[in-house]
Parts: C-alpha cells; sequence; structure tokens
C-alpha cells in the first residue's frame, strides 16, 4: 500500500512539474513572439533594414536587451523620469557613442587657455524660471543622425540663439559648413565648440542651411558657399565651472556645453526631470537653454541634436541643483557662448 502511495506522488509530481514546464516553456515562447512583434513594429516605425536573417537577428537581441532593462527601469517606481524604446535601441554601447556623440575633451585644455572672458554676466537677480525656445531663440529640432557632430549643432544652436535676441529674426545656420570647412575640428569624427566659434569669427559669418544643406557625412568645404553669411559673432566666451555661473550666462541666451550623454537611461529617456546614469566620459554637446522648477525639482532645460523622437520632443529636462558642483552630467564643467 506505502509503494502505491509513493508511486501515485510520483506519478502526480512528475505530471505536476511536466505541466510546470509546458507552462513556462509556452510562456517564454509568447514573450520571444512578443519581442519579435515590437521589433518589427519598431523596425516599420524608424524604416530599419537589415542585409540579412542573421544581422536582424543580431538586433532583435540588442533590442530585446534594451526593451528589458527598460521596462525593469519603469516598473520600479520613486523615478522622476522615464524611458522608452527609441532610434538607438538596436545599437550596442560603443556603436551609438560612435554615432552619436562626438565631443573631444582630449583637446580642452588648449581651448581653455586661448578662449576669450572678454563679456561679465550681470551681477544682479536672475529670473526664478527662463525658457529660450518659448522666447523664439530656438529653431526647431534638427538631428545629427550617424555623424559625431554634436559639437557643430551645438555651436550653431548657440548662435541661432544670440542673433534671434540681439536682431529679432532667427536664421537657420548650417552645421555642415562647420564639419566642412572648420580644419581645427575634426567633422563627424568628432570637435569642440569653442572652435567653432572660433571658426566662425575668422571667418567673418556663417551661411544658412538653405545654402550649404546637411548631409550626415564629411565633405569637402565649398568655398562659395562659405562666404555667404547670414550671420555673425564677434567673440565667444566661456563661463566658469560650476552651476551658479551657467544660471547666470543662460539668463542672458543660450549657452553650449559638454556632457556624459552615452548611458543607458540618457539614451533611453523619454520624460520628466533626468537625474540617472549620464555615462563616465564627457563626449557630448548640448545646449542649454534653459531652467525652471517642476513637481520633480528644479531641472535645466537642454536642446539636443537627436531628432524630435528623443527625450521631450527632442529637449531634456535635467536634475539642476545636486550633489556635484559641476552638475549633473558633468554639464556645468565646461560651458561657452557666442558673443554677437
Amino acid at each position: 500500500m506505502a509503494f502505491s502511495l509513493k508511486s501515485e506522488f510520483i506519478v502526480a509530481l512528475a505530471l505536476i512539474l511536466n505541466a510546470w514546464a509546458w507552462h513556462a516553456t509556452s510562456v517564454r515562447t509568447l514573450h520571444e513572439s512578443n519581442i519579435a512583434e515590437q521589433h518589427e513594429q519598431w523596425m516599420a516605425k524608424y524604416g530599419r533594414t537589415y542585409k540579412d536573417q542573421e544581422e536582424k537577428e543580431k538586433r532583435r537581441a540588442i533590442f530585446k536587451k534594451h526593451l528589458q532593462f527598460i521596462e525593469d527601469f519603469n516598473a520600479s517606481g520613486n523615478r522622476t523620469f522615464k524611458l522608452g524604446i527609441n532610434q538607438f535601441s538596436d545599437l550596442t554601447d560603443d556603436e551609438f557613442i560612435q554615432s552619436h556623440t562626438g565631443y573631444l575633451a582630449s583637446k580642452q585644455v588648449k581651448s581653455r587657455r586661448n578662449a576669450s572672458l572678454s563679456q561679465q554676466y550681470p551681477s544682479g537677480d536672475v529670473p526664478e524660471s527662463i525658457d529660450w525656445v518659448e522666447k523664439g531663440a530656438a529653431n526647431p529640432i534638427k538631428d545629427q543622425g550617424q555623424c559625431g557632430s554634436c559639437w557643430a549643432f551645438s555651436a550653431v544652436a548657440a548662435v541661432e540663439g544670440i542673433t534671434q535676441i540681439k536682431s529679432g529674426k532667427l536664421p537657420v545656420l548650417s552645421e555642415q559648413q562647420l564639419i566642412d570647412c572648420d580644419t581645427e575640428n575634426n567633422g563627424c569624427e568628432g570637435g569642440l565648440t569653442v572652435d567653432a566659434f572660433r571658426y566662425i569669427i575668422q571667418n567673418q559669418g556663417i551661411t544658412s542651411e538653405d545654402t550649404y544643406t546637411y548631409q550626415e557625412m564629411d565633405g569637402i568645404c565649398d568655398s562659395t558657399k562659405e562666404a555667404q553669411q547670414v550671420a555673425q559673432i564677434t567673440d565667444f566666451a566661456e563661463v566658469q565651472p560650476g552651476e551658479d555661473e551657467l544660471l547666470k550666462a543662460v539668463a542672458q541666451q543660450p549657452v553650449s556645453v559638454r556632457i556624459a550623454g552615452s548611458g543607458q537611461e540618457f539614451r533611453h529617456y523619454v520624460g520628466g526631470v533626468f537625474n540617472g546614469d549620464c555615462g563616465e566620459k564627457l563626449n557630448h554637446a548640448v545646449v542649454v537653454v534653459g531652467y525652471g522648477t517642476s513637481e520633480e525639482g528644479k531641472f535645466w532645460k537642454i536642446r539636443n541634436s537627436w531628432g524630435e523622437s528623443w527625450g521631450e520632443d527632442g529637449y531634456m529636462r535635467i536634475q539642476r541643483g545636486g550633489e556635484s558642483s559641476y552638475g549633473l552630467c558633468g554639464l556645468a564643467s565646461h560651458a561657452s557662448y557666442p558673443i554677437a
């Protein structure tokens, strides 16, 4: 009798384990099917194609990894910002850094020594908040694409901003001119915003986007187009490191800054006040176009060059007044602005 009960127990246990295994396999298969469906939808949305099935499977695995990271992050709660799938979700970390950043921090010591500090900030109080986008000093968001030209986009946006503030007219200026003609920088291989400002001064201006359109690649300088200047600056200055000094500068105009911008959380940011992982290196250039306070806390508003599908329609609100005097992601460690 005991043997019979034991046998029945073993059989029952085997059936339970088998059912559990079948359920787990079914759930896993369903999940994989869901991943495949989401990847196909993502490919259609962003117009992504792959050379063969092997490449597609590789990219799907990367996509799955990012998707799991995003879902886990958003489910954790107590966050001031959210993550989401975007155009970078099938890229490895190295691929993303190489193609969508481009700030050459290694050149910074030389450039800081040579920078002008001729313009002084007012010593009075600064407003509690400011938004140069709302004030009309910013064009629609642009997209650098797979070219390490963030330095050019940052410099151009700052020049566009100060031109509007001084003249009331907002030109759309050419990043491609800087990529092709600014020999101090390295085009799609990276550069510095201060060297871009220096080039614009030496060239006595910069032409329009319509005249010298963006190609998302290095090109040969077109001297005829280069000579058709539509906006000028007379000088540039660098902001002393620290958020207090940056606040004074941004109260006057949009300011170019370098930033660490390769972290998973930074890359997949979709909204809220960011206070997460930025990455370890200051490898990206953006523009601070404002600051303020929301329910999530004090923030800087930065303009990126990754298209409108990234962040809050191309912008990010990032924590202001954190533990580091240089600002979250190092955004107050090196800032510069053009003078017109």
